[in-house]
């Protein structure tokens, strides 16, 4: 098979605002990379944290939380308790949580982002929105930037938890 060029040099994605392509792209390019770095993974690793590092687990069940909920804020919503109770979770090992588990629910994560990106109007992308308890100062663009910078941040972050466990 053929490898592809990186998601961004593939065109725009369909129905994305022309303002919104770079978070589009960013976050199918990760969600590509990330399943071809897990895919034999082992998943007796999942939870392993070499040198004290966040482990494979946390990453991805991180990045799918961290899309919902930048993607809340950005929506001008606050968290809900379902949301906050996954943020809690996230890097604990739990009971039939597996690889494909983990994958499956980023990449309903980065499907839900990507069909939001396809409504927002770009005359939005300015308004203000407060994030967190605090409502730190922000704006739905910063927000939706902050969710492709972020995974990709922890797509990173992954890679080398990933090598470290694999090559050692």
């Amino acid at each position: 098979m053929m490898k592809q060029p990186e998601v961004w040099m593939r065109g725009p994605v369909a129905g994305v605002p022309a303002l919104l392509q770079p978070v589009a792209h960013t976050l199918l390019q990760a969600q590509e990379e990330i399943h071809a770095l897990m895919e034999h993974f082992p998943e007796t690793l999942l939870w392993q944290q070499p040198a004290g590092v966040a482990s494979a687990g946390f990453h991805l069940q991180h990045i799918a939380g961290v899309l919902d909920r930048l993607f809340t804020y950005a929506a001008g919503e606050a968290l809900s308790a379902t949301q906050l109770d996954y943020l809690a979770e996230e890097g604990k090992q739990a009971p039939g949580v597996t690889v494909n588990s983990l994958l499956a629910v980023l990449d309903a994560q980065v499907v839900a982002a990507v069909a939001t990106l396809k409504i927002i109007d770009e005359g939005s992308l300015t308004a203000f929105r407060g994030v967190g308890r605090k409502q730190l100062p922000s704006t739905v663009m910063g927000l939706l930037f902050h969710a492709a910078e972020h995974t990709m941040r922890h797509t990173g972050q992954l890679l080398v938890t990933v090598k470290m466990l694999v090559n050692s």
